[in-house]
């Protein structure tokens, strides 16, 4: 009989007792794992937070108490306890349950997440809001370790001490060690510092000492120095005690029963910020995810039996071939430096950062960081390569315009990601890159028609001195022959790939080759079209697109990416400085934040598709009504 369906909301979990829960436990671990196989999404960090969710939804109330989860990589649970089992199925699908809380989905979604480090601040604005009000409930943000390493969590971590605020943070410990096991006197301390009855004792002692005369006071003050430094010599929270949260664990974070009572401590306390350690298993439940759990920590649809992925054949990536590229070109370039943040894998960096691993820097989640770092070592004679997603440069946007280009460092920004990037939705959609980098002087913004182009445009970055960004989508590539030597473009100058009299298709990246695709059907319906790939979103071969602009008349601009600010006003700014008073059509993502869906629903949503672009080509330039 499955326990899963009868829990409607977090207060049906109330009822159940201890045997009851570790069988929910195994049963939610199952409807993850079987959905996770069909939709993708974040398996691993799910799997490790079974206990701890259901923990938290025991011991708090939530809507009325506040859970905010930290990225929302670990919420999985959370959505099914909350009111969301029967669209559970259609998990990061487009119209679904969003992969990450969303606040338009249920109340018990506090705060929309998706980006890493954020929780603890969110937390000290709702405690703080909560307290203004005068209102009486528990502010609770769950972080993980790995999200521990971004400068924000720390920042407002200071904060929350400062104001001394009653908040709790979760931080759960599942990689990286915070701090060293001290062994068996440190579990001794924690089981006595999580006791409730160790607290009350401690206030007894506490208050009886005070009422001896004379003594009671300096012996209080001796056994307090006493406890403070054997605490701080045996106990991982210094830290956190140092920045003003009393610190209780680390905690089994599979053993719901610890997990209660620590919590429950933690929810008594009414002085300050309590910070709860909890160390838990990423992939917990599955052993193919427990053993590989930086693999299975975000997946598409996969085989439960095997675990791999279940992937048609295709083309290599363009992140693939990025990194075989980078890797050959260190072998030429010895001051060539690879820089991820904390996604080596992801980004294709993982075989340079074996082959050359003092030329490899992880700075963990801290984006900001690394960009600056690349700045200095490129002022001191490195080639620095910082890959990162588009969607994660958005958080180092001070330091690309005052560390990088204000001073015209050549750094190489590897814009992975670029354009949408499907299941996990607007939060990591990588669509505003074009406008936020073309404003700022003394960058070179490039974007490849495929797989080979990228290849030449790093050796053109590399080659260059000064600030270059190359961004490129996650898909496969177009399948083209790869150039076995490497070759840099002329900077700033596109390629004429087809000629034609009735309009001007410009495409950036892998739109060019929809536009190919696009002229080819409009040249069956008697327009010819001329297409081009600009290669350069900055700076623009203002005489190539200016001469096809006057020749045919009209211009139509492709990008995956918001219009607002993108390509198509870049070109439109280039017409306007010259003069050149022609109609544009500009495709591409309206001024809003694009739902989750796959790249191709969202393309053919968009007219970003052959299809699309004939659609508005055909309309635009004949002012036809075209169906489909």
């Amino acid at each position: 009989m499955s326990l899963l369906c009868d829990i409607n909301s977090p207060e049906d979990l109330k009822k159940l007792n201890p045997a009851q829960f570790t069988a929910l436990a195994k049963e939610i671990r199952a409807k993850i794992i079987e959905t996770v196989a069909v939709t993708g999404g974040h398996l691993a960090p799910n799997l490790g937070v079974v206990e701890l969710t259901l923990a938290l939804h025991t011991v708090f109330s939530s809507p009325q108490d506040k859970l905010i989860w930290d990225v929302g990589h670990q919420s999985y649970i959370h959505k099914l306890l909350t009111g969301r089992q029967a669209e559970f199925s259609t998990l990061r699908q487009y119209r679904g349950l969003s992969g990450f809380p969303k606040r338009l989905e249920s109340p018990h979604d506090v705060f929309d997440t998706g980006h890493s480090s954020t929780s603890i601040s969110a937390a000290v604005g709702v405690a703080k809001a909560r307290d203004l009000m005068g209102e009486d409930y528990s502010v609770v943000a769950v972080i993980g370790d790995g999200a521990m390493t971004g400068g924000m969590a720390f920042e407002a971590l200071n904060h929350a001490g400062h104001l001394g605020l009653n908040m709790i943070v979760v931080l759960n410990d599942n990689e990286m060690s915070i701090a060293a096991n001290v062994g068996a006197l440190s579990s001794y301390l924690s089981r006595m510092r999580n006791n409730p009855k160790y607290h009350r004792r401690k206030e007894e002692l506490k208050r009886g000492l005070q009422k001896i005369p004379a003594i009671g006071g300096g012996m209080l003050r001796v056994m307090k120095k006493a406890k403070e430094g054997l605490k701080y010599a045996l106990t991982p929270g210094a830290l956190f005690e140092e920045l003003g949260f009393k610190y209780l664990g680390p905690v089994d974070g599979h053993n719901i029963t610890e997990l209660q009572q620590i919590l429950q401590v933690a929810a008594k306390r009414k002085r300050g910020p309590v910070l709860v350690h909890v160390r838990t298993t990423k992939g917990k439940g599955y052993l193919t995810a427990e053993a590989n759990p930086d693999k299975f920590h975000g997946v598409g649809p996969f085989d439960i039996k095997t675990g791999e992925s279940i992937k048609k054949d295709a083309p290599p990536s363009y992140t693939q071939v990025f990194g075989d590229s980078v890797l050959e070109l260190a072998a030429t370039y010895p001051r060539l430096v690879g820089i991820s943040a904390a996604m080596p894998d992801s980004t294709g960096l993982s075989q340079f950062a074996a082959k050359y691993p003092t030329r490899f820097l992880d700075v963990g989640i801290a984006e900001q960081h690394a960009v600056t770092m690349a700045a200095a070592l490129a002022l001191q004679g490195f080639k620095p390569i910082v890959a990162i997603y588009s969607t994660f440069f958005q958080r180092a946007y001070d330091q690309i315009l005052h560390d990088v280009c204000l001073q015209e460092a050549p750094v190489i920004l590897a814009i992975d990601r670029a354009g949408v990037v499907g299941d996990d939705g607007p939060t990591h959609h990588g669509v505003f890159d074009i406008a936020f980098l073309r404003s700022i002087p003394n960058i070179v913004i490039m974007a490849p028609k495929d797989e080979n182009e990228l290849r030449q445009m790093l050796k053109s970055a590399i080659d260059y001195n000064g600030p270059v960004a190359i961004r490129y989508p996650r898909a496969a590539g177009e399948g083209v022959t790869l150039d076995q030597k490497f070759h840099a473009l002329a900077i700033g100058k596109a390629e004429l790939l087809r000629e034609g009299r009735d309009v001007t298709l410009l495409g950036v990246g892998n739109m060019t080759n929809r536009c190919l695709e696009a002229a080819a059907v409009l040249a069956g319906r008697g327009i010819a079209a001329t297409v081009i790939n600009p290669r350069f979103l900055k700076p623009l071969d203002a005489e190539r697109i200016l001469f096809y602009a006057k020749r045919t008349g009209k211009i139509v601009t492709v990008e995956d990416h918001v219009v607002t600010g993108g390509f198509g006003s870049a070109v439109l700014e280039l017409l306007q400085l010259h003069k050149c008073l022609i109609p544009v059509e500009c495709i591409g993502y309206p001024d809003q934040f694009i739902e989750h869906g796959s790249v191709r629903q969202l393309h053919a949503n968009y007219d970003l598709t052959t299809e699309g672009i004939v659609k508005r080509t055909l309309k635009f330039v004949q002012g036809e009504t075209v169906h489909g």
